[in-house]
Order: structure tokens, then C-alpha cells, then sequence
């Protein structure tokens, strides 16, 4: 009954796996857009990019989200910018999303392995990651926070997930109530694949980065960010 927490679960999500319909995966999108804006993933990147930006002056800026889903944390970013000028860019290697991402007014899509990131050093000033470290293997998650580092002129910025069984728990009492079963194990399983404060530093640490901070925010979520390794 009572799971263990000390170290991360690498069994795939069913939507790693693909082991899904596309009404599941439709409902998915629609639950989780509604889990993220209410369990802190927009607020965690306020809180995170808001600083940066504040600091960065008036000029446009070029932000890069891996990962992106369907746009919608970079669609955040870009009305955080306040300025129309700004260059936003998804990169997503699911073609279906990519799609929707470049329906998006405003917004590019790049198809692209987050992995080997098709862009130049220094190509993006923020490069930002949402709830998709925790998907990868270690070594993966070290090569994902190597690259946005690599293509980053000023910071990036990864919110995932902190594995705590408060968190599981809690997700899983109350999803009950509200969420499809598919969204409901993944979700649960989402956590158990997730991390704590130290493992996250120590990621960065093996990928070289410089000044790297891991910050705890509300909801569970835990920010890493750093510059140029």
C-alpha cells in the first residue's frame, strides 16, 4: 500500500509508452492544463523568469521552452515579457503538439530531440522546462540540463516535480474524486518519478553548470536554474 520514496521509480507513463487513446490523451491535455495553473507551475515560472526579466531591460527577448507540450507555459512566458516583439519557441519532438504550438499566434515550433537541441550556443536568452525532466533517465536529465544551459545566453529554468509522499498521496485522494484514470497514474506516478532538492543539484553539478540553485515553491514543485556552464 504505502510506497517508497527515497529513491526515483523509473517505470514508464503511459504516455511514454504511447499505451493510450486519443480521447484519453485529449482529456489528458484539458486535465492537465487545469492541474498545472492550479498547483503552481505558471506561478513557479512568474516567480522564476519574472526576476530575470525584470533585470533584463527593455530590448526583445528570445525564449526557448523544451518540452513544450502544447504551448501553453510558453504562452505565460511570452505575456510575461509584455513586449510583442518577443521570439517564442517550442521545441517538442511530438508532431501533434509541435502543430499546435505553431497555431499559436505569436509562437514558433521547432520538432527537434530535446536532447540534441538544433540550435546554436547561445541562440535563446532564457531557455525554460516544464514537468519534463522527471519523463528522462538520469544521464538523460544531465544531457537535457547540459543542452539548455548550452543554448541559454542568460539563465535557464527547469520546474519539475518534488518527490514527497505528502504530494502523492494528496494527488491521489483527491484525483479520485475528479480525474480520469489515465491522468490519475500518471499523475501519481509523475511524483514517484520525480526529485528532491539534492538529487537536483547534483544533476546540475554533473552537467557543469555554474551557480546553479534549486529552490523549493509551492505545490510541490522545485526550480532549478543556472548560467553558462
Amino acid at each position: 500500500m504505502f510506497q517508497n520514496f527515497n529513491h526515483r521509480s523509473h517505470r514508464l507513463e503511459r504516455l511514454d509508452t504511447g499505451d493510450f487513446s486519443p480521447a484519453e490523451y485529449t482529456l489528458w491535455q484539458a486535465e492537465m492544463r487545469w492541474i498545472n495553473r492550479l498547483l503552481g507551475d505558471t506561478r513557479a515560472l512568474r516567480l522564476s523568469l519574472g526576476k530575470e526579466l525584470r533585470d533584463f531591460g527593455s530590448w526583445p527577448v528570445s525564449i526557448l521552452d523544451v518540452g513544450a507540450g502544447s504551448g501553453e507555459l510558453l504562452k505565460t512566458a511570452g505575456k510575461m515579457t509584455g513586449n510583442n516583439a518577443a521570439f517564442l519557441v517550442g521545441a517538442e519532438l511530438n508532431a501533434d503538439a509541435a502543430r499546435s504550438i505553431g497555431g499559436i499566434s505569436g509562437m514558433f515550433a521547432v520538432q527537434c530531440d530535446a536532447l540534441q537541441l538544433p540550435f546554436a550556443d547561445d541562440s535563446f536568452d532564457f531557455v525554460i522546462s516544464s514537468l519534463f525532466l522527471h519523463h528522462l533517465k538520469d544521464e538523460q536529465a544531465i544531457t537535457l540540463i547540459r543542452e539548455m544551459s548550452r543554448v541559454a545566453r542568460c539563465r535557464f529554468i527547469v520546474i519539475d516535480l518534488h518527490r514527497h509522499a505528502a504530494a502523492y498521496y494528496l494527488y491521489l485522494t483527491f484525483g479520485r474524486l475528479i480525474l480520469q484514470r489515465f491522468t490519475l497514474d500518471d499523475g501519481s506516478l509523475s511524483i514517484r518519478r520525480g526529485f528532491r532538492p539534492a538529487e537536483l543539484t547534483q544533476l546540475a553539478d554533473l552537467a557543469g553548470i555554474r551557480d546553479a540553485v534549486v529552490e523549493r515553491k509551492a505545490a510541490f514543485r522545485l526550480v532549478l536554474s543556472g548560467r553558462k556552464f
